[in-house]
C-alpha cells in the first residue's frame, strides 16, 4: 500500500481542527481531557485523511478498518474525529459528557462507530489481537486494525499479553499507534520520550517498530504507510508528541491531566479558531460478512440416565457439535484444552481455534474482540483463572458483548489440586457483571442443552457456563428442555418441610440427603437451579410456600453466590421463607474430591445435619 496523493496541509489544518474541538467539547461538559486528545491530534488526523477505509453510513462494513482508541479518556478526539467525517455534527459534539448523550466521558457502542468500550488502560491491544485474529485467520478479510494507544498505558501486563501473542502469530493487519506524549496522570512515564525503551521491547516480540515525530505529518504518513507495507508482523508506530500540543500554556505542562484548558477561548485563537472541515475515508474493499444466517438446530450429543459423565466432557462434545451447526462458533482457550475439553472442539474444528496459551486477559480480549467483528466466540479456562480476566469482562459487559465463557475444575469438588485451582468465587464475580448470564449445570445433558441455549439469538451480553471436573450420573434426559431463567425440581413429594436449592456437583449431594431426610420421617423438595442469573424466582416462591423452608448448598464461598441470588428473589418485601446456607467457608487444602465436600460442609451428610436442624429449629420455635 502507498499513500495516498492528498495534499498534506489537509492534514495539518485537520490536526488543529480536531484540537479545536477536543477543547470546545470538553469546555462545554467543564471536565474531560483534551490535553491527552491534543497530543495525538496530528495522528488522527493523518489516519483519517489518508489511511482509514471505511463507510461512515455503513459502519457494519465487513472490508472496513477498525479503529480503537485505547486511550479512551482521550475521547473528545474521537469525537471531534467523528465530526470531521460527517458522523456526529457540532451540536452533538458539545452534548459530550451531558445527561443522555451518545457521548460518553469514555468511548462505549452506544455510538454505531465505536466497536468497543474502552476507557480501562491496557485493553485496546489485546482487543485488537482478537480483531486482527478475525480478519486474518477466519474472515479472511483484508481490514486493517488500527489501535491508538498511550503510552502511560504501556506499563499494563495485558499490553504485553497482546505483543507477545500478534508477534507469534505474525498478525501484520495489526498497526498500534503510540502517542509518547511523556506525561501521565499525575507526572512523567516510567520511560519519557525514550522511544527506543519501547522499541526494544516490541522488537523482542517480533514487531515492525517505526520511530516518528508525532506532529510531522509528512513521517507519519510515511510511517503508517510503511506499516501497511509489512505483511510478515505487526507494526508499532512510536510517535513522540507533547502532551497539550499547539497551545503554549499547557504544552507539556504537568498538572494539566483530565482538565478543560483554562482558557479555552484563548486556546482556540491560538490554533487558528473553529473550523468546519470535512473529510470522508477511503472506500472500504468489497468484502463478504461472517456467515450470520440462522443455523440447523444442533446435533447435540446425549447421554444414558445413570451413566457417569463430566459436564467438563459434555460441554467440549457440544461445543463441537455447535461447531459443525453454526460456522460462525469459534472457540478459544488457555492453554488447557485438555482440561477443559475445548481440545475436542480443536479437533473437529482446527480452523475456528484458538490457542491463547496461558494469557487470561488475552484471552477474553480476543474474544471480544472476534465478537466485534460478527463471531460467536466461546473461550475456555479454569473457573479460578478468569480471576486474572475480570477487568475484561467488566469492560466486555460495557462494551454490550456477546461473548460465552466456561469454567472448569470449579469449587473443592475438583479434589487434590487444592485451592489454588479451585474455583470459588466465580459465581460471584459473574453475576456482578452487568446483564450477564450465569449457568451451572449438574449433568452432561443439561450442560449440552445449555451450551446451544449460549449460542441462541434471544440471549446477549457475557454468558458465563460453570463446569465440573469430575464425572456424575447423568439425571436428565436428552430431550429434556433448560430454559434459560428456569429450574428443575427433581424430587417433591406432598407434605414436603424443607427445600434444597442446589447447582452443580451439590444437587448431586441434595439428593442423597433427601434419601438420608425422607428415612427420617423429614420430606424434602430438591430444586436443581442450573439458572444462577437469572435465578427462577416463581420456583423458589412456589417451594417456599409448600415447605417454608429454603436452605442453600453451593460449591463456591457464602459470598456472592447461588446463596445470595436465592436470597434476593425474596428481597421484594414479601414475607421471607426460613433460610440456611451452606457453602464452601474454609481454606481447603489436598484431598479427593469426596473428602473435600465432607471437609467443606457441604456433602449429603452435612446437607441432612443442616436440613433437619432448620426443619428442628421451626419446630421448636414458641407459638
Amino acid at each position: 500500500m502507498t499513500s495516498v496523493d492528498v495534499d498534506p496541509d489537509l492534514s495539518l489544518a485537520l490536526g488543529r481542527q480536531l484540537r479545536v474541538d477536543a477543547i470546545r467539547a470538553a469546555a462545554a461538559a467543564g471536565s474531560g481531557h483534551p490535553t491527552s486528545s491534543m497530543s495525538a491530534a496530528d495522528l488522527m488526523a493523518v489516519l483519517l485523511a489518508r489511511h482509514l477505509r471505511y463507510d461512515v453510513d455503513r459502519p457494519d462494513h465487513p472490508g472496513a478498518d477498525h479503529l480503537v482508541l485505547s486511550k479512551g479518556h482521550a475521547s473528545p478526539l474521537l469525537y471531534a474525529a467523528f465530526k470531521a467525517v460527517g458522523a456526529v455534527d457540532d451540536e452533538e459534539l458539545l452534548t459530550f459528557r451531558k445527561l443522555g448523550s451518545r457521548l460518553e466521558g469514555h468511548p462505549t457502542p452506544m455510538l454505531p462507530w465505536v466497536d468497543v468500550a474502552t476507557g480501562s488502560l491496557g485493553q485496546g491491544p489485546p482487543i485488537g489481537v482478537g480483531m486482527a485474529l478475525a480478519g486474518k485467520r477466519l474472515a479472511h478479510l483484508p481490514y486493517r486494525v488500527w489501535v491508538l494507544c498511550g503510552d502511560s498505558e504501556l506499563s499494563e501486563g495485558s499490553v504485553w499479553e497482546a505483543f507477545e501473542h500478534a508477534g507469534y502469530e505474525h498478525l501484520g493487519n495489526l498497526t498500534v499507534i503510540v502517542d509518547v506524549n511523556r506525561l501521565g496522570q499525575r507526572g512523567p512515564t516510567r520511560h519519557g520520550w525514550d522511544l527506543d525503551a519501547y522499541a526494544r521491547r516490541a522488537r523482542a516480540f517480533g514487531w515492525h517498530t517505526i520511530e516518528v515525530d508525532g506532529h510531522d505529518v509528512a513521517a507519519v504518513d510515511a510511517a503508517y504507510s510503511e506499516a501497511a507495507d509489512v505483511a510478515d508482523r505487526p507494526t508499532v508506530v512510536l510517535a513522540r508528541t507533547v502532551k497539550g500540543s499547539g497551545v503554549a500554556s499547557v504544552a507539556n505542562r504537568e498538572g494539566m491531566h483530565g482538565k478543560p484548558l483554562p482558557d479555552p477561548e484563548a486556546a482556540i485563537a491560538e490554533l487558528g479558531g473553529t473550523g468546519d472541515l470535512r473529510v470522508e475515508p477511503h472506500t472500504p474493499p468489497p468484502a463478504v460478512a461472517p456467515p450470520r444466517a440462522a443455523a440447523p438446530r444442533p446435533l447435540l450429543p446425549r447421554y444414558d440416565v445413570g451413566d457417569p459423565v463430566a459436564t467438563r466432557d459434555a460441554y467440549g462434545q457440544a461445543l463441537a457439535a455447535l461447531g459443525t451447526a453454526r460456522p460462525d462458533v469459534v472457540a478459544l482457550d488457555g492453554e488447557v484444552g485438555d482440561s477443559t475439553r475445548t481440545e475436542l472442539f480443536a479437533k473437529e474444528h482446527p480452523d475456528r481455534y484458538f490457542e491463547c496459551y496461558i494469557a487470561e486477559q488475552q484471552l477474553v480480549a480476543a474474544g471480544v474482540g472476534m465478537q466485534a467483528c460478527g463471531w460467536m466466540p466461546f473461550a475456555a479456562t479454569f473457573a479460578a483463572f478468569f480471576t486474572r480476566a475480570h477487568d475484561f469482562v467488566r469492560m466486555a459487559a460495557v462494551s454490550r458483548a456477546n461473548l460465552s465463557l466456561v469454567g472448569s475444575h470449579a469449587g473443592v469438588a475438583i479434589g487434590e489440586d487444592g485451592p489454588s485451582q479451585m474455583g470459588l468465587e466465580d459465581l460471584a464475580m459473574f453475576r456482578a457483571v452487568h446483564g450477564s448470564t450465569v449457568l451451572h449445570p449438574c449433568d452432561a445433558n443439561q450442560t449440552a442443552r445449555l451450551v446451544a441455549a449460549m449460542a441462541g439469538e434471544e440471549l446477549t451480553g457475557v454468558r458465563y457456563l460453570r463446569t465440573m471436573r469430575g464425572a456424575r450420573p447423568v439425571l436428565y434426559g436428552p430431550d429434556e428442555d433448560f430454559p434459560i431463567g428456569g429450574s428443575k425440581l427433581l424430587r417433591a413429594t406432598p407434605g414436603d418441610s424443607v427445600t434444597i436449592a442446589a447447582a452443580g456437583v451439590t444437587v448431586h449431594e441434595a439428593l442423597v440427603a433427601a434419601e438420608l431426610l425422607a428415612a427420617e420421617g423429614i420430606g424434602a423438595h430438591v430444586l436443581d437451579l442450573y439458572s444462577v442469573k437469572p435465578i427462577d424466582v416463581v420456583a423458589l416462591r412456589a417451594a417456599a410456600e409448600l415447605t417454608g423452608r429454603i436452605l442453600t448448598v453451593e460449591d463456591h464461598r457464602p459470598e456472592g453466590g447461588l446463596g445470595d441470588a436465592v436470597a434476593e428473589a425474596f428481597a421484594d418485601g414479601r414475607a421471607v421463607p426460613r433460610l440456611a446456607r451452606l457453602a464452601v467457608r474454609t481454606m481447603p487444602g489436598s484431598a479427593t474430591g469426596a473428602q473435600q465436600l465432607s471437609a467443606a460442609g457441604i456433602d449429603a451428610e452435612a446437607i441432612a445435619a443442616a436440613a433437619r436442624n432448620l426443619v428442628d429449629a421451626e419446630a421448636a420455635r414458641p407459638v
